[in-house]
């Protein structure tokens, strides 16, 4: 598991178990903690919108729907919720590789993933996703 991954993880238990209910805020106190010298990797944009875009669409438990400031039309995001389609009619797929993953929801087209795989993967296998509040057309 990759520190994004891991990171995904302990954002929502940092959020769950916070007295201030903010879920960017959980991420940047969680980047901060994962990567203390790296400021690129704490601002990195992949990981960023495919978390806060499973966030806002509801799909990461405890954490409600909300406008988490990622752009409606987030590639990331997208990925993150068609990975996820593929995941709930093949649960198997959750012990893939996230790189084969990735090359599931790519479907042939050749993109360089970023963590975005990981941070499914992680918040799948964990217990933290949340579909019961989502028909299956929806992802």
């Amino acid at each position: 598991m990759n520190k994004y991954a891991k990171a995904s993880i302990k954002a929502v238990n940092h959020y769950n178990h916070s007295i201030v209910k903010d879920i960017v805020r959980s991420w940047q106190i969680v980047m901060l903690d994962v990567f203390p010298t790296q400021k690129p990797s704490r601002n990195k944009g992949c990981p960023r919108s495919t978390f806060l875009g499973l966030c806002e669409n509801g799909y990461v438990k405890g954490v409600p729907i909300g406008n988490y400031k990622i752009l409606k039309n987030s590639k990331n995001k997208n990925y993150a919720i068609k990975a996820l389609k593929l995941l709930k009619s093949n649960p198997h797929l959750a012990t893939l590789k996230p790189k084969i993953l990735w090359e599931f929801v790519m479907n042939g087209v050749s993109k360089t993933p970023n963590s975005q795989m990981d941070i499914v993967l992680a918040l799948w296998n964990e217990g933290l996703i949340n579909l019961d509040n989502h028909e299956t057309t929806h992802l």
